[in-house]
């Protein structure tokens, strides 16, 4: 398995939940690993599948990867994760997990 986090809690955050489900957010970067291609999980009826899981650092994301993560650009991106986790500064050298997926029902 290689995660201990459940699938479940990759997004908690309302408003990406909903960009989700309008098909606006399809990838997720944690610190920790959430799951293995191929798990599923289920957002208000609708069930998801992970397509993609693997290491990235913070300084190799690209203005696409943000869209991916439903923002409309990097810097934006930057902004909602560096609000979102005050404690944190955009690390260029992190390494995160980036989960990458796509409704499946």
């Amino acid at each position: 398995m290689g995660y201990t986090y459940e699938l479940s809690n990759l997004v908690t955050i309302q408003e990406d939940l909903e960009k989700i489900k309008r098909g606006e957010k399809t990838a997720v970067r944690r610190s920790n690993r959430f799951g293995n291609i191929g798990d599923t999980w289920e957002i208000d009826g609708e069930i998801y599948m992970l397509e993609n899981v693997y290491r990235q650092k913070l300084g190799d994301v690209t203005e696409q990867d943000a869209r991916d993560e439903g923002y409309s650009s990097l810097q934006e991106y930057i902004d909602a994760i560096t609000s979102i986790h005050e404690e944190s500064v955009w690390n260029p050298n992190l390494k995160v997990w980036v989960h990458e997926f796509k409704r499946a029902s």
